[in-house]
């Protein structure tokens, strides 16, 4: 099976990173989040990988060429113009870098993208949330019901304390810091889609999130694979932090290799 990572959007909300990376470079620890994504993937199995770009993909394309140089040791015959790597230690990942368009919208992306699949379904998620979400459960619940597209449904964390009041009651009856999520399902990306579920992408500025989903559902051929454990987006500063705090302390949920 290959994996899609959607990694080609400006990420605005994020914007005292993505002014000058794409913000899947915002780093986790001393890796950007693009890695630790990757590495939840292939910890289930999955090796081969094509990266979307877009805004600032030359970064992208930049990180992956020069990962032998950071990871690997080195030999360099100046008089023979050649390199020697002088290990194999490095991830045995086959890594594609597409540049899918500065402007192209999600679904564009992917369908830009759809000569490069086979005729398997493939695992597609975005370069920014990372979860311990156990991927071959995700690919045999899809394989299961022989639908066209399954998604990750997951249930977000408060971000703000919560109050509970009775009615005509000005005191507070509870308090609760970060509650867990109100009982709603959000999509939490990790998709695994049989190709021709592509074929309802209808051009470069088609929104995947909108039209292709809202024809899966309609057509019954779009199944939710519950996740009920760690999910996390990387969608403004403050999730930055939350999310390097975890790795630092050594207990970073979505950490399953």
């Amino acid at each position: 099976m290959k994996a899609m990572i959607l990694a080609g959007g400006l990420g605005t909300r994020l914007s005292e990173e993505t002014s000058v990376m794409p913000k899947p470079l915002v780093e986790i620890g001393s890796e950007p989040i693009l890695w630790h994504i990757m590495k939840i993937i292939r910890g289930h199995g999955i090796r081969e990988f094509i990266v979307c770009c877009g805004y600032k993909g030359l970064l992208i394309k930049r990180y992956f060429a020069e990962y032998g140089l950071r990871a690997l040791n080195v030999t360099y015959d100046l008089a023979e113009s050649s390199v020697e790597y002088r290990d194999r230690h490095g991830e045995d990942w086959r890594v594609t870098l597409l540049d899918t368009g500065l402007d192209t919208m999600t679904g564009g992306r992917l369908r830009r993208a759809a000569d490069l699949l086979d005729d398997e379904p493939f695992l597609m998620t975005y370069g920014d949330g990372v979860g311990n979400i156990d991927i071959s459960a995700l690919v045999d619940f899809h394989r299961s019901h022989g639908k066209l597209a399954t998604v990750t449904a997951v249930q977000p964390t408060g971000r703000f304390g919560a109050m509970y009041l009775a009615e005509q009651d000005p005191h507070v009856r509870a308090f609760k810091e970060k509650p867990d999520g109100d009982g709603t399902w959000i999509s939490g990306g990790f998709f695994v889609l049989d190709p021709r579920a592509l074929d309802l992408v209808t051009g470069d500025d088609c929104v995947w999130e909108h039209g292709p989903m809202g024809a899966l559902t309609e057509a019954g051929e779009l199944v939710a694979y519950r996740h009920q454990g760690f999910w996390h987006p990387m969608d403004t500063l403050r999730d930055k932090h939350v999310l390097n705090e975890l790795w630092n302390s050594g207990k970073a949920p979505w950490q399953t290799w």
